[in-house]
């Protein structure tokens, strides 16, 4: 069986900030744009579009979900404790320093995980965690 992971989602209510943190912070490149009913869902992935794809979604879009479920996801949301995604990157030095000298809010500064993994955090515009794991 020959199965891959085509897309993730990660919750961004406000979609123009995330667009910018990812796109402009993180360097992926904006591969769709769809709006429906007021709402907007962006995918994004590494420059050509290769690879498993990011798709920002609203967390409000979801029918069944409640409004006080609505409540309580933002309020995770807010904590950064709904939402995390893990990238990878060769150079974890240069991906972070240029994500945060465009501002982005840092979590945590490089550094060697006892797991075994050097990575750093980030977190975006949404609440969403970010970390960044340096590939050996």
């Amino acid at each position: 069986m020959d199965i891959t992971i085509h897309q993730t989602f990660l919750p961004a209510p406000d979609p123009e900030p995330s667009l910018a943190f990812y796109r402009d912070a993180v360097g992926l490149e904006l591969l769709n744009d769809v709006g429906y009913d007021g709402m907007r869902w962006l995918t994004l992935g590494a420059p050509g579009g290769a690879g498993t794809q990011l798709v920002l979604y609203p967390p409000a879009a979801d029918p069944g979900v409640t409004e006080e479920e609505q409540r309580t996801i933002a309020e995770m949301m807010a904590k950064g404790t709904f939402a995390s995604l893990i990238l990878a990157t060769t150079d974890l030095d240069a991906a972070f320093d240029a994500i945060q000298a465009t501002g982005a809010e840092v979590m945590q500064e490089p550094a060697q995980q006892p797991y075994g993994v050097r990575d750093c955090a980030f977190r975006d515009p949404a609440g969403n965690t970010v970390r960044i794991q340096e590939l050996r």
